[in-house]
């Protein structure tokens, strides 16, 4: 199991916002510059493979990651793109003792949400961790 701790984790070693910026799960009052990290809804069939559950090698963890920044749009524009860049550009990648296989970006771009009701600018990432099950 991939768990949303770890990918918390690894979100953080990006350096993107410093350590104790990430979470995972709610927080009430969220600190300016910070990201969270949370399990994203999907619908549809399990995928298991022929044989059940012992001959299926691969699940998938689907996320969204919150880019909670700033008042200022531009900056928080430009972070969550160099989240995304940084996203983009991973050539290899272990979480834990958990192998991923791909990462799977599920938007073109970082998608604007807007502001906060305290005027801090926010965006989204929606992506998929597709890893090797450990059996």
């Amino acid at each position: 199991m991939l768990a949303l701790k770890g990918i918390r984790q690894y979100i953080s070693c990006l350096n993107i916002a410093v350590d104790d910026n990430v979470y995972i799960g709610k927080l009430d009052n969220k600190k300016q510059k910070s990201i969270g990290v949370y399990s994203r809804p999907t619908s549809g069939p399990a995928n298991i493979a022929i044989g059940g559950l012992e001959c299926t090698t691969y699940d998938t963890k689907p996320v969204s990651l919150l880019i909670h920044w700033s008042k200022s749009k531009d900056e928080t524009e430009r972070t969550a793109y160099n989240l995304f860049e940084k996203l983009r550009s991973i050539t290899s990648l272990t979480i834990g003792d958990t192998h991923i296989n791909y990462l799977r970006l599920m938007v073109p771009e970082p998608q604007d949400v807007g502001s906060d009701d305290a005027g801090v600018y926010e965006y989204v990432i929606w992506l998929d961790f597709i890893y090797e099950r450990n059996r």
